[in-house]
């Protein structure tokens, strides 16, 4: 091969020179709000995800009352205790247990247990419910907790229109500042463990709280 035509082939293997492409900001901008919009929940999404903050705040309340070690205690397993009854059922007992569930990341007891606190007529326990169901998309299911709990527990009086606009603002503010109401402690969580072991193959905790976690639950009452 010769120099020349060497010279030819380079020639013609080089990119055309073209000028530089300037950058569209206005396009890119469009493209940007067009992405975000995709992005952005949906409102179903936005209202599961409020629900489930709510649920969060309201057991956190719940779990941080000076007597809710007591209330548990009353629905616990004693050595020779037989069943739990409707008779001697501690309806505040079993509210406060669901949210201590529902907290160690157990909801599906959780709401076992809410539904026999609502059952013995816990509007507590009804607002639970619809909370949960909400977060779960579960529209249905979530309405007819909320009219459980605006209309059909007929032995106390309903929450008004302005104390549940309230509370939803309420959490609000603790999602933006925070609240003083803990968690539960790694040693609560462990208790719950150890008490979902005694239920292996079952995915809902049926079983009573014992002694040992009520005593742990008064340990993180007395703390705070």
């Amino acid at each position: 091969m010769t120099a020349t035509t060497l010279d030819a082939l380079l020639d013609g293997a080089r990119l055309p020179v073209t000028a530089p492409r300037r950058f569209d900001v206005a396009a890119g901008l469009r493209r940007l709000a067009a992405d975000a919009r995709r992005l952005a929940p949906t409102p179903e999404i936005a209202r599961a995800a409020q629900a489930g903050h709510r649920l969060g705040v309201v057991c956190r309340w719940v779990l941080n009352e000076p007597a809710a070690a007591d209330h548990v205690a009353k629905i616990a397993e004693e050595p020779g205790s037989g069943p739990l009854t409707e008779e001697h059922m501690d309806v505040d007992g079993a509210l406060v247990f669901g949210c201590l569930l529902y907290l160690t990341r157990h909801p599906e007891s959780a709401q076992f247990w809410w539904q026999l606190a609502a059952g013995a007529g816990s509007r507590a326990a009804a607002y639970c419910l619809h909370l949960h169901h909400l977060s779960l998309g579960e529209s249905k299911r979530s309405w007819h907790w909320f009219h459980q709990l605006t209309h059909s527990m007929a032995d106390t009086a309903p929450p008004d229109a302005a104390f549940l606009e309230g509370l939803e603002l309420f959490a609000g503010y603790v999602r933006t500042n925070g609240s003083t109401a803990l968690a539960p402690t790694c040693r609560l969580e462990h208790e719950v463990d150890r008490l979902a072991a005694r239920t292996p193959g079952s995915s809902v905790i049926v079983a009573r709280p014992d002694r040992q976690l009520v005593d742990q639950l008064q340990e993180f009452t007395a703390g705070r």
